[in-house]
């Protein structure tokens, strides 16, 4: 049997029995009865999504029991005691060297100037490139980052701009030299 003939049954069979409505492309589809009520469901009180708690310890009722027995006065008191007691812990003092002092702590401060800290992470900046290598500059950008080709057009055509940021000093020459292999001049800042 042909298609074109398959087509034609199918169109007249829908116009005699107006199946038009029906899901044909739903095979596990049946129809809800309308004349069936809605399924009610019984939903718990409370719901504690950690499960049921244990029952406290004969030291926490005690305690309990001698904070009830207390006066309100004293009652007042507890709060800001516990607070001070088991949130803030005892402040120790802080090593001030390597910070400006003034006057105070002159040798201090040469020392610490003397100490650079070395950078660790850097950044990679495309500053230019040959107008015939755009194409090879946009494909090896798209080789050492996630972007895809409309981006990293977009990207190489807002020179001066930051290729990569936060990579170790090797990975950044890694970089920088396969831009310079295609025709283009990165720098690490």
């Amino acid at each position: 049997m042909k298609i074109g003939s398959l087509y034609q049954i199918a169109r007249v069979a829908s116009k005699r029995s107006n199946l038009s409505h029906c899901r044909f492309f739903q095979h596990d589809y049946v129809p809800r009865d309308p004349k069936t009520k809605p399924i009610k469901y019984r939903y718990p009180d409370s719901y504690d999504p950690y499960g049921p708690t244990p029952p406290p310890s004969d030291k926490i009722i005690q305690l309990a029991e001698k904070i009830a027995s207390l006066p309100i006065e004293e009652r007042m008191q507890i709060g800001p005691a516990l607070r001070d007691k088991v949130m803030h812990p005892k402040l120790e003092s802080i090593d001030v060297e390597g910070v400006d002092l003034g006057a105070q702590q002159q040798g201090v401060s040469a020392k610490a100037e003397e100490k650079k800290v070395e950078k660790t992470s850097f950044d990679v900046k495309l500053e230019k490139y040959d107008a015939g290598a755009k194409l090879k500059v946009i494909k090896e950008i798209r080789s050492f980052t996630d972007l895809g080709l409309k981006e990293a057009k977009d990207l190489v055509e807002k020179v001066p701009v930051i290729l990569k940021q936060q990579v170790t000093k090797e990975e950044a020459n890694s970089i920088i030299e396969k831009i310079k292999a295609v025709g283009g001049v990165a720098v690490m800042e």
